[in-house]
C-alpha cells in the first residue's frame, strides 16, 4: 500500500453522458444504461482544498469515459485532463486523487477503469451561471449543462438524499449538450442525462503496512 497525505477538497461537479434524462447508472452502477456504451464526462472546479501541503484551490479537471451498458461490468476506458495552470506540485496531486491512489471515492471508480490514457494538461475553462454550467478545452471539449424546469421555475429541480461516490446527496438535474473527442474516448450529446452538484471529499492519509516480522 502507497502511504499518501491526509487530503481534503470542494468545489463544483456537473456531467452529461449519452444516456435519457437521469442515467440509470449514475442511480447504481448495475442498472443498464440507455445505449450500449455510456460515454461522457466529469468536469470538476475545486474551490478549496489541499493534499498534504499542497493547495488545490482554483485548480480544475476533466475526466472523460467510455463504459458498457452496465457500468460495474468495468471495462471503462478514461481520459483525466487536468488544467495547464496547474502547479507541477498541484498537477500531481490532483493526478493521484483522481487515479484513484490516494483513497477516498475515486479509489472505488477506479477499480472499474481497464484503459487510461495519458493524464494530459491543457488549458479548461469553465463558467458558472447558477442554472448553467459550461466547460470548453480547445481541440477536445465543448459542453452546456442546464438544470431542467420545474413546478416552480424559480426553483431546480433536485435529487435527495442520493447515494453517488462523488457527487453531493443533493444533486441539479440537468440536460446537457457535449462534443468531445481525444481520440479514444469520443461522443456527441444532446439533451442527454445531466447533474451538478457541490461536492465534498475528505480522506485521512495512511501509511504502509508493516513488513511482515
Amino acid at each position: 500500500m502507497t502511504p499518501h497525505p491526509s487530503w481534503y477538497v470542494r468545489g463544483l461537479i456537473f456531467e452529461n453522458c449519452s444516456c435519457a434524462l437521469v442515467c440509470p447508472g449514475h442511480m447504481h452502477f448495475s442498472q443498464n444504461c440507455t445505449h450500449e456504451r455510456c460515454k461522457g464526462y466529469w468536469a470538476l472546479r475545486i474551490d478549496e482544498g489541499v493534499f498534504g501541503a499542497v493547495s488545490l484551490a482554483g485548480t480544475r479537471a476533466i475526466v472523460a469515459f467510455d463504459t458498457p451498458q452496465r457500468m460495474i461490468d468495468g471495462g471503462w476506458l478514461q481520459t483525466i485532463i487536468i488544467d495547464e495552470v496547474a502547479s507541477e506540485a498541484q498537477r500531481r496531486a490532483l493526478e493521484t486523487i483522481l487515479l484513484g491512489l490516494a483513497g477516498g471515492p475515486w479509489e472505488k471508480l477506479a477499480g472499474f477503469v481497464a484503459t487510461r490514457q495519458p493524464t494530459e494538461f491543457r488549458a479548461i475553462a469553465i463558467e458558472d451561471d447558477g442554472p448553467v454550467k459550461r466547460a470548453s478545452i480547445v481541440d477536445r471539449l465543448t459542453t452546456v449543462v442546464t438544470r431542467i424546469r420545474g413546478r416552480d421555475k424559480s426553483k431546480p429541480v433536485l435529487f435527495e438524499n442520493i447515494f453517488n461516490q462523488i457527487h453531493a446527496p443533493t444533486q441539479v438535474i440537468a440536460l446537457g449538450e457535449s462534443e468531445y473527442d481525444d481520440g479514444v474516448v469520443r461522443f456527441r450529446t444532446s439533451g442527454s442525462h445531466g447533474l451538478f452538484s457541490h461536492f465534498e471529499w475528505r480522506v485521512d492519509g495512511r501509511s504502509p503496512s508493516p513488513a511482515p516480522m
